[in-house]
């Protein structure tokens, strides 16, 4: 039907003319057309009610976009459809004038020119081989964005100038030139072949890119890696060196995380007695104005997690860092902090004991021996409790977890780090490498080692490069091998392509190139196939997906090392001993997991033997991040999360944003949501499953509804047993901690993450 309405509107030259019904009517029916469930009528309506006389015809099609956004619904989740369409419109005539997409080559010119591509686009390419790929950029895929989708291309990755708003290409061009830059060096007579593939399968949604590639990758900035992972030691000039590093990759839309637990504690002696230690608080607020000195380019905050073991002697005043409560002299509330903890520090929970804080500095080996050898950190701990010589606090086990516990229930971001999980249960020899900490997002785990100055290369800062599977994209799991190694090639050769502003990043980088592949969508994954978080009838349907998951990737990952050569830090590796992580995880597990009946599938000897030989191009190739804002592009439910309801409220720079869990009109009556799971056994079971095959780690919350419980309170108990059950199963990291509120807002709203994070990925949040 057609509408009519009355308004005078501003054109802008500034005349006023009479609004056009006519123009209006094309609009609003294009963006309904062929989509079921929508009415035309209806925005016309919103828009009409919205508008005022005078109002400008640039700001009429926002209107459209913006009442057919407002009109979304669980009963009507198709003005998605048509919110997304009415604004991917509004995208290409502002990019290009008009709504259709330029010829290839030319665009690319004109945007090299003004300096907002990078400018080997048109060296590494010829003019015919653009064209070609011109012809193949599919502009139909357009449809395939949900509403959520086109807020954040517009707003974070399309590429545009963040002063001015102005936009200079459509979503299908951040496909086709990031395949054009990830494969601009690979074999002339398949080069094309790649770029056409990673085209199809980033553009249809079954691989997922993090935000620094989506937003980053085809302009002159070359820093791709979601998660930045470094340690400060205990001096000076590490510390200074640190906060320098960290402002280097921040500007660069890096997340951080960032190890302090060495740092002596607070009245630790300084040059053998002449000065006291001011304490590990002054030097966090010292990194925290590091973190949020530069907002990464208008694409999002700078964010850091900060670690620490449990047992450092300051620990009762780190655990309350981010608490409300309290003075800023004795709170850094703007990072988030990563406790990390091992087998030991638990069986003193367990058994009732006391634990001892130590100043990391008053007892030589110490805090190394916490990471890479277990039973040492056991020997060496007791034996300082027992030297009356040595300053230490007593406190009762429970006393500290509880408090531990405390604060990450009120903060929601004090996370967990079972360091000795990650170190048995890694891809790296935990005596030549050993990881001391996770990052933002809580699912790497890679070697560090502080700076001892500003550009010190025998320090190790570790990058890693994070992308994932759409899972609910995919039909068929042996997908998986042809998309992993179009994945894990194209991680693995932007390794080389970036820019590196440290030396002790570069060689970090370039000798372990290290990938943390993930998924996104699991929600839709177990609900399309019939299965639920909380029951374990999906256990075996879990363990045989991330099997073949982890399988692939570390084939493709062989493969390009028979092509290319193994990282030249191969040896660090258990995989260069012929260890997989089907060998060295929790076994303890497999009693817990009864659900987990049949025998593994693939052929693990015949890979054993060709990583033997050959060796692999990347010293990891798993990790499973949280993908908040990067699901939000291939409609998806974010990473291995369930949604809280069926239409989530996702946070954005233009504001809120509803999305639709996908199909739900098939499978409304087949999703679990958050706060239907009744607990988190079913869940963490499921990741420990996962974890089995990852080789880094996993991005995992845990979640509480207080009115399940006596007097509307979670237990202590109930936390700690969680915390238990989660290690003992092998689970390496746990991220957030979510509380349901019953606000009704709240219940649709996601967690809100950590502005740099994404993927870690970006993200990290990616």
């Amino acid at each position: 039907m057609e509408i009519c309405m009355t308004l005078v509107v501003t054109k802008r030259d500034g005349s006023q003319v009479p609004f056009d019904t006519e123009k209006f009517n094309r609009v609003a029916m294009y963006g309904t057309q062929g989509i079921d469930g929508v009415s035309a009528s209806a925005i016309a309506m919103k828009v009409h009610i919205g508008a005022q006389n005078g109002v400008k015809t640039t700001d009429i099609h926002s209107l459209m976009v913006k009442a057919a956004a407002d009109l979304i619904s669980v009963d009507s989740p198709n003005y998605s459809k048509v919110a997304a369409r009415l604004n991917i419109g509004l995208i290409r005539k502002e990019a290009f004038g008009g709504y259709e997409y330029p010829d290839l080559f030319e665009h690319i010119q004109r945007i090299v020119a003004i300096n907002k591509y990078d400018k080997d686009l048109l060296t590494k390419y010829t003019e015919k081989e653009i064209t070609e790929l011109g012809e193949y950029l599919e502009p139909d895929r357009d449809e395939l964005f949900g509403y959520a989708a086109t807020v954040q291309l517009r707003g974070k990755y399309l590429v545009q100038n963040r002063v001015t708003g102005q936009l200079y290409e459509a979503p299908q061009h951040v496909y086709m030139l990031s395949a054009m830059c990830f494969f601009q060096n690979w074999k002339k007579d398949t080069r094309l072949q790649m770029v056409k593939d990673f085209y199809d399968a980033t553009s249809t949604f079954k691989l997922s890119l993090p935000t620094p590639i989506m937003a980053g990758l085809r302009t002159p900035t070359r820093q791709f890696s979601s998660c930045v992972v470094m340690e400060a030691g205990d001096s000076l000039s590490s510390i200074n060196a640190t906060a320098a590093a960290i402002v280097s990759y921040i500007s660069q839309r890096a997340g951080i995380g960032l190890g302090f637990g060495a740092i002596r504690a607070l009245g630790s002696e300084i040059r053998g007695g002449e000065a006291n230690h001011t304490g590990v608080i002054p030097f966090l607020k010292y990194f925290q104005a590091a973190v949020k000195s530069c907002s990464q380019g208008g694409v999002r905050g700078g964010a850091a997690t900060a670690f620490y073991p449990l047992w450092h002697k300051e620990s009762q005043s780190l655990l309350v860092l981010k608490n409300n409560r309290g003075v800023e002299e004795n709170r850094v509330r703007h990072m988030d902090y990563g406790v990390m903890i091992n087998g030991y520090i638990y069986k003193r929970l367990i058994d009732g004991k006391n634990i001892s804080l130590i100043s990391p500095n008053d007892v030589p080996g110490l805090y190394e021996a916490f990471f890479a050898d277990q039973a040492k950190f056991s020997r060496l701990y007791e034996s300082a409790e027992s030297d009356e010589n040595i300053q230490k606090i007593s406190v009762p086990a429970v006393e500290l977890f509880s408090s531990l516990m405390q604060e990450r229930a009120s903060t929601g971001r004090v996370y967990i780090a079972n360091v000795d999980h990650m170190n048995t249960h890694g891809a790296f020899n935990p005596v030549l490498a050993p990881i001391h900490q996770s990052n933002l997002c809580m699912e790497i785990a890679l070697p560090t080692k502080p700076l001892q100055y500003a550009d010190d290369p025998n320090g190790e800062i570790s990058l890693c490069t994070l992308s994932a599977f759409n899972l609910g994209a995919i039909d068929n799991l042996d997908e998986l091998e042809h998309l992993s190694y179009l994945l894990v090639a194209a991680l693995d050769v932007l390794l080389d392509y970036q820019n590196y502003p440290l030396k002790a990043a570069e060689r970090s980088t370039k000798g372990r190139r290290s990938l943390g592949v993930g998924v996104t969508n699991f929600a839709y994954y177990l609900a399309k196939n019939g299965f639920k978080y909380s029951d374990s009838a999906g256990d075996q349907f879990v363990h045989d997906t991330f099997e073949v998951f982890q399988y692939y990737l570390l084939k493709a990952s062989n493969r390009l090392a028979k092509e290319f050569g193994a990282c030249s830090m191969f040896g660090d590796t258990r995989y260069a001993n012929g260890e997989l992580p089907i060998d060295h995880y929790r076994k303890q597990l497999d009693k817990i997991t009864g659900g987990v009946t049949e025998p593994l599938k693939m052929d693990w000897e015949a890979l054993r033997e060709d990583i033997k030989t050959y060796g692999l191009r990347n010293s990891t190739v798993s990790a499973l991040m949280p993908c908040e804002t990067s699901s939000q592009i291939t409609n998806s439910t974010n990473g291995i999360e369930p949604p809280r309801g069926p239409v989530s409220v996702k946070m954005s720079k233009e504001g809120a944003v509803k999305m639709v869990v996908p199909g739900y009109e098939l499978l409304k009556e087949q999703y679990e949501y958050l706060w239907q799971m009744g607990g988190n056994k079913g869940y963490l079971t499921k990741v420990a499953i996962m974890q089995k095959f990852v080789d880094q780690s996993i991005s995992a919350n845990t979640n509480y509804d207080p009115e399940i419980y006596p007097n509307g309170r979670v237990p202590m108990e109930e936390l700690l047993r969680d915390l238990l059950m989660a290690y003992s199963m092998g689970v390496k990291t746990l991220y957030y901690h979510n509380t349901r509120d019953r606000s009704g807002e709240e219940d649709k709203r996601e967690t809100p993450v950590a502005p740099a994070g994404d993927d870690c990925g970006d993200s990290c949040k990616i």
